[in-house]
């Protein structure tokens, strides 16, 4: 059957289908990770940016395209975690700018937004790289313009956009090497075919679940159970039959089971249970524990128990108010906002001078609408954004072009080390933008590392690694590889040390055993008697070892 035109009500469900194709393939997406770390969060990050938007459009009962296309926009640019995140927001507002005055979509008009949608992101990027999300949405955009003039059928050109989304998609190994290497396709372009798909399922007139009332969260409403817990486990060895059914008796009077889905070499699991301490402990014999988040289902306030600091934000005075204006006047010249993963990298930070913690980095990346909460929290009228991950600097600009009431300063650092040796160069007596330059060219000073292990066999940067090596990792990309601990550390010392290196430090997680960070400590200073060697407990997770070299 031809469809010549697409109404709001059509387009918002499009746009759900579009969001649960997506979250139906997170994992498998998170799994496409070039580093095989235990990390992968290109689909939960693309999910979780989709999703801030189809709970907003899902909410509109009676849509238009206005409603619907704001919606989309603006749930997304605050929603958008991660880069893949914020690039799929970026396609979005480009996308909703040339619908959202339409009453009706046409292939021409579908046409013009995707090259608008592609514009706009390629502009949100400042040195764009090809084999990337970018170029699978080029190429559905080409692909669109190709054939906009010869049909009026909106099934016949959505499925040929689709068809070329998925055959750029599995040219993108071509594009970047790492990715051949790595054996798969680019992660955030997976993202976008998933995205195109769900929309074409409803085109196809297939039966789609549009329902966005979260199945979880019924059944925590009827569990006797006091907490939901979920957690992801890398496995230390293929589970055998017997340790399955060990496993199952221990957990099947104390808990019930929610969900549970697996890849080759991870597991998720979402449970509810009386005794988290005892489910968790016991997931420990089976590998290591990753994401794990505990909710206490009766707690009415979500807030209750947390800091009041971190939480509670004042009602803004009425306009005009002498209240209002006496905020404005007490407001202190500059405050930062930094993002940290671990207790003691956090104090580190705190007593650097940071105004707000933002806790995540690598496993949970902060979303644009975080950061901007943590501006608001700030008593200051230029607040400075310490991203300490690569993958958080384009929802920290986002959020710095959102920001109305305060201007925000992004200092690109892209790890742990580099928002330290930012902070130390703040210069209180300078300007802001004298000091934004002043931190940004202070971060060529440090180089550094970290230490975590495989999740899968893979080869990235002609190194061969094999499930369960410890991989150091620079900022160039992967610096050694060993089944050995002691061999992969110190191997990636002396990748990082020069001549011209004086410091070292060296900051410990939580997954470290303190007796062998200790060792590693001693022979660092055994190896390198040159130099300062510093030594702190970071508490991060994921990495057993962050380090920096200046």
């Amino acid at each position: 059957m031809e469809i010549t035109t697409i109404d709001a009500k059509e387009f918002q469900k499009c746009f759900l289908a579009a969001a649960k194709c997506l979250e139906s393939e997170k994992e498998r997406i998170n799994e496409l990770n070039v580093f095989p770390v235990p990390d992968g969060d290109t689909g939960t990050n693309m999910t979780m940016t989709v999703m801030a938007a189809a709970k907003e459009v899902a909410a509109i009962e009676n849509p238009d395209m206005h409603t619907v296309s704001k919606a989309i926009s603006s749930g997304s640019l605050r929603g958008a975690r991660g880069n893949s995140g914020v690039i799929l927001s970026q396609l979005f507002r480009g996308f909703t700018k040339v619908i959202k005055t339409e009453e009706v979509l046409t292939v021409e008009i579908l046409c013009e937004a995707m090259q608008r949608a592609v514009e706009t992101a390629y502009k949100a990027v400042m040195k764009p790289k090809e084999g990337t999300i970018l170029t699978v949405a080029r190429g559905a955009a080409d692909k669109a313009l190709e054939i906009a003039d010869s049909t009026t059928d909106i099934v016949k050109f959505a499925e040929e956009v689709v068809k070329e989304a998925e055959a750029v998609l599995e040219k993108t190994p071509d594009m970047l090497p790492v990715l051949k290497q790595a054996g798969v396709v680019d992660s955030g372009g997976q993202g976008l075919v998933q995205v195109l798909k769900g929309a074409l399922m409803v085109l196809h007139g297939e039966d789609v679940d549009l329902s966005f009332t979260d199945g979880e969260e019924k059944k925590e409403a009827v569990t006797s159970f006091t907490y939901n817990v979920a957690f992801s486990i890398s496995p230390k060895e293929p589970l055998t039959d017997k340790k399955k059914k060990e496993i199952n008796s221990f957990i099947e009077n104390i808990c019930e089971i929610l969900d549970v889905k697996s890849s080759s070499s991870k597991f998720w699991i979402k449970l509810n249970t009386d005794v988290p301490g005892e489910i968790l402990t016991k997931a420990i014999e089976v590998g290591s524990l990753h994401e794990v988040t505990i909710k206490n289902m009766k707690d009415k306030d979500p807030d209750e128990g947390k800091n009041p600091e971190n939480t509670v934000r004042e009602e803004a005075a009425p306009e005009g108010s002498s209240e209002k204006k006496k905020k404005k006047k007490d407001l202190k010249p500059m405050g930062f906002i930094t993002v940290s993963s671990g207790k003691g990298l956090s104090k580190i930070f705190k007593e650097l001078g940071a105004d707000v913690i933002i806790e995540g980095g690598q496993t949970m990346n902060p979303s644009t609408d975080d950061i901007l909460k943590a501006v608001d929290k700030v008593d200051a009228e230029n607040v400075f954004v310490l991203p300490n991950n690569k993958n958080i600097i384009l929802a920290a600009n986002q959020a710095a072009e959102l920001s109305k009431d305060k201007k925000i300063f992004v200092v690109p650092t892209k790890t742990l080390p580099q928002g330290i040796t930012a902070l130390i160069n703040f210069m209180p007596d300078s300007s802001p933008e004298e000091n934004k330059d002043a931190m940004t060219d202070s971060l060529s000073t440090v180089k550094s590392g970290q230490i975590t292990y495989a999740v899968r066999d893979t080869v990235i940067d002609d190194k061969e690694i094999s499930e369960g090596d410890y991989m150091g990792i620079g900022d160039s990309g992967i610096l050694s590889v060993s089944k050995n601990m002691t061999e992969t550390f110190l191997s990636l010392l002396h990748e990082m040390v020069d001549d011209d290196s004086a410091v070292l430090s060296i900051y410990y997680g939580k997954d470290a055993k303190k007796k062998e960070a200790n060792a590693l400590y001693e022979k660092a200073k055994e190896e390198f008697p040159e130099l300062e060697v510093e030594f702190q407990n970071g508490g991060q997770p994921v990495y057993y070892y962050v380090v920096s070299v200046e």
